[in-house]
């Protein structure tokens, strides 16, 4: 852009490069202003979203502990199988339960993480 600047201004078109080059230095700016704000919808969905996932560990970590004790019957009952299907259903009762609201641990979350962030960019 330099370049273009001094041989702009070597020909004599100096007024007319300069004014190029503002207009579209504006143009810039306003596409990072409209970018930055896309980039803190992005944010903000990406704390939610590690917010929500922190919750489903929290709560898959309790559903553990609370299936931990219950030995298995039917066709799964007693085997190594049991333990396996049991972790997937856990993990999909934590996921489905965080997803539709949870217990309010992911809206803390996520509130402690914007908050940092804010802190963190003054």
């Amino acid at each position: 852009m330099a370049a273009t600047l001094s041989l702009a201004a070597s020909n004599g078109v100096g007024a007319i490069a300069s004014g190029a080059i503002d207009a579209a230095s504006a143009a810039a700016a306003a596409s990072a202003s409209r970018g930055a704000g896309a980039a803190k919808v992005g944010t903000d969905a990406k704390a939610r979203a590690v917010a929500q996932d922190f919750e489903a560990m929290f709560l898959n970590s309790m559903f553990s502990s609370m299936f931990a004790g219950i030995k298995g019957e039917g066709p799964f009952g007693g085997n190594g199988a049991v333990g396996i299907w049991r972790s997937f259903l856990v993990d999909q009762y934590a996921k489905s339960y965080a997803k539709a609201g949870g217990i309010g641990l992911a809206d803390t979350v996520y509130r402690s993480l914007i908050t940092h962030q804010e802190a963190t960019l003054k």
